[in-house]
């Protein structure tokens, strides 16, 4: 679920964004501007409250603007995750079982979930400069957690590299974090409408609601 969130943050950045000034702020404006599709490579480690590492996984990221993503995870096992723009479909091969249902169900509470109400990112989140590292611009967003809108991050960290994604990071509650590294990032790359649609394998068993839109 964590790196269904990080998506879900790539997708909900897509939105307009409040006039500010900065280098970060101006990395994150060339993202939100000029990158309407993305593929990558990733590296995901969850860590909890102690540094211990709670898992590694890694696999292949594909975005294409607005609400259709890809996570593709290939070690240590297989998974897939594809939102369609309208469901989430979350495919576990070793278990021969595929979870779909609605994105706006789904996304309720997380950073996307901006999507489905055309609120400018300003709106739910607080944002800042977190300077630069590594030769990438940080920013920081905390969410405001008002009345409509919650989230169960404590706050969010992009790192852009001349406005391409490089590295995404959350802290938790808890006092845990979920760091997510890209790599061979392409931007700007023509990808096949298909690979957004989910179509679950024969003698798969199909578990949610109104399983049958969005095939």
């Amino acid at each position: 679920m964590k790196s269904l969130r990080a998506g879900f943050v790539l997708l909900g950045i897509g939105l307009s964004l409040p006039a500010f000034a900065g280098p970060a702020d101006d990395a994150l404006q060339r993202f939100v501007d000029g990158t309407k599709t993305l593929t990558a490579h990733f590296e995901q480690t969850q860590v909890d409250e102690h540094d211990e590492v709670l898992s590694r996984r890694s696999g292949q990221f594909d975005l294409a603007r607005p609400g259709h993503f890809r996570w593709n995870y290939d070690k240590p096992y297989a998974q897939l995750m594809v939102c369609d723009g309208s469901k989430i479909w979350n495919y576990e091969p070793d278990l021969a079982q595929v979870t779909v249902r609605p994105a706006d169900v789904v996304l309720k509470g997380t950073p996307a979930s901006l999507l489905a109400q055309q609120r400018q990112l300003g709106d739910a989140f607080i944002i800042e400069s977190g300077g630069k590292k590594d030769g990438a611009d940080i920013v920081r967003l905390k969410p405001k957690n008002d009345s409509e809108q919650t989230s169960d991050f404590e706050s969010i960290e992009l790192w852009l590299d001349r406005g391409v994604p490089m590295r995404m990071k959350f802290y938790d509650a808890l006092g845990g974090n979920t760091d997510i590294r890209f790599s061979d990032v392409k931007t700007g790359v023509r990808l096949d409408p298909a690979i957004f649609r989910f179509a679950p394998p024969k003698g798969t068993e199909v578990v949610g609601d109104d399983v049958g839109a969005g095939r």
